[in-house]
């Protein structure tokens, strides 16, 4: 048994807060309140105890495993994250898949040494999360994966057998304890997907309770209408919806924000179950070929790599990246200064991490466009950037919507990872409560923890309640702090020195402990 005395709590459902004491036994929140001495005790005089922060957009679904320390997550306050995002993942899968999965994202989640990928199910995947992990862990079934291993990387609609095999897989999926679906309407294959394919997979997502959670088409010139086909096919399928990373960026997306919410609320009042997700920082993060334009991936990446040393392919190439703009790029024309690289696979290219498309272009000589295809073809499309194209009043406007929870959509790897994969948590509560008090600290916490815990359906996490698992955290309200930054990303936060992951220590007076209590988190019926 542990108890935390002295704690100024703050519950998770935004009510104020209140002082007491609270007693953690096996894992659970066992006593609120005054309680039988205990063996060991933390005093959290001066400190605030919330329910531990849900990410609920997260790329850890290799590094997890693969580096179980984790202490960019845990430092911060998270004790659960939902993985399987935007589409691409891990599981189900079968081996040409993986492999192909494997390369398309290796600047999400790396290439870890000699990794066992000893699954090929959801419930594989799974309980190899149960084996110990820093903290926990849902998952969403990635319909990009799906349709890579039905369909193939061709752009061409699903054959009604090929529909019903996705449909037979994402069913098993959320059988096996999946909280939902997930897509990357800007990735292959899974932007391949009509309108009418994605209403007949939420659909079976509806039937088991789950929810979707899109990278929608567009972030950018069609943002609005991006969004809006979404909740078309929430509506349409009855599935609930979460927003993922509610941004809108790019330069035709200034100050219209509020132009997003105001179609959420349209949706709300129609009856439609939509919830978001932010990160507090304006330039968002992906892979370099990400802003490629679609036809130039079909066939699988030995294709796109043949296109991009073309040198017709390549023209083309640069004329809609550069003067019409490109799916991948959200329907804007590409700005180079915007560009920035984040980290890179071949340790020959280390040079131009931190530096834009438009600076190492100018160093060398050489056009933007060259040292794009240069990039992407040596470092055999692992290359990750931070791409500088977000609006303040946007990011402030959407995270104080009553939909709102939190989510870094972090990537831990790369040379320099964006800082919000350290900093997510602790920004908001400093910058956005603390110092800039657009959120009060209250109804901040409901955020990060009782507010997505409704979202995935969990009936004992997200608050302070007796009975609950003990995922918890303390932080001090007056010095709490992101440290990270763009230009030394990989620091600990400040002011948060205790945290709990199933009433054990993960986080102990500031230092990451040894402990790995976190398991899988399931969808329950």
């Amino acid at each position: 048994m542990l108890r935390i005395t002295n704690a100024t709590v703050l519950d998770g459902t935004g009510a104020p807060a209140y002082q007491s004491d609270v007693t953690i036994d096996d894992g659970r929140i066992a006593v609120i309140g005054t309680a039988a001495p205990t063996e060991k005790t933390v005093d959290a005089s001066g400190l605030v105890l919330s329910p531990g922060f849900i990410d609920m957009h997260a790329h850890s679904d290799l590094q997890i495993l693969a580096n179980p320390d984790h202490t960019a997550k845990v430092s911060q306050g998270v004790t659960l994250e939902v993985l399987g995002q935007d589409g691409l993942s891990f599981a189900p899968i079968d081996d040409p898949t993986r492999a192909a999965v494997r390369r398309q994202i290796a600047g999400w989640n790396g290439e870890p040494d000699d990794f066992d990928f000893s699954w090929d199910s959801v419930e594989g995947y799974l309980a190899r999360l149960d084996q110990g992990i820093a903290c926990n862990a849902a998952y969403l079934v990635p319909q990009g994966t799906l349709r890579m291993m039905v369909v193939g990387t061709e752009n061409r609609p699903a054959t009604t057998a090929e529909l019903e095999e996705m449909k037979r897989l994402l069913a098993e999926g959320l059988q096996q304890g999946a909280v939902g679906m997930s897509s990357g309407l800007t990735y292959t294959p899974g932007m391949f997907a009509t309108t009418d394919e994605l209403v007949e997979l939420c659909t079976v997502v509806a039937e088991y309770g789950g929810y979707y959670s899109p990278h929608q088409r567009s972030y950018g010139k069609n943002a609005l209408d991006a969004y809006a086909e979404m909740i078309d096919v929430a509506q349409r399928s009855g599935c609930a919806l979460h927003l993922t990373h509610a941004t809108m960026n790019f330069e035709p997306n200034r100050g219209r924000g509020v132009d997003l919410l105001r179609i959420i609320d349209d949706g709300l009042a129609q009856g439609v179950d939509i919830t978001t997700d932010t990160y507090p920082y304006l330039p968002g993060a992906t892979t370099l070929a990400a802003i490629l334009p679609s036809w130039t991936a079909e066939g699988g990446p030995d294709a796109l790599l043949a296109r991009l040393q073309d040198p017709q392919d390549r023209e083309r190439i640069t004329h809609e990246l550069e003067q019409v703009g490109t799916d991948g790029c959200h329907g804007c024309v590409t700005d180079w200064n915007t560009i920035e690289i984040g980290g890179v696979k071949n340790p020959q290219l280390s040079g131009a991490v931190g530096n834009t498309i438009a600076e190492i272009a100018a160093g060398i000589g050489k056009p933007p466009s060259w040292v794009y295809f240069d990039l992407l073809v040596r470092d055999n499309l692992a290359t990750t950037i931070l791409q500088h194209v977000g609006h303040e009043e946007n990011v402030q406007a959407i995270m104080q919507h009553p939909t709102h929870t939190g989510g870094s959509d972090a990537i831990l790897v790369g040379g320099k990872p964006h800082p919000r994969a350290w900093g997510t948590f602790p920004r908001y509560l400093a910058h956005y409560v603390r110092e800039l008090g657009v959120l009060e600290l209250a109804d901040c916490v409901h955020h990060l923890t009782g507010r997505p815990a409704r979202r995935l359906g969990l009936t004992d996490r997200g608050l302070i309640r007796e009975g609950y698992h003990a995922d918890l955290v303390l932080f001090d309200p007056e010095t709490v702090k992101d440290t990270a930054t763009f230009a030394n990303p990989r620091q600990q936060a400040e002011g948060i020195p205790w945290v709990f992951v199933a009433g054990e220590p993960v986080i102990a007076n500031g230092v990451r402990t040894d402990a790995l209590p976190g398991r899988a988190v399931r969808r329950t019926a």
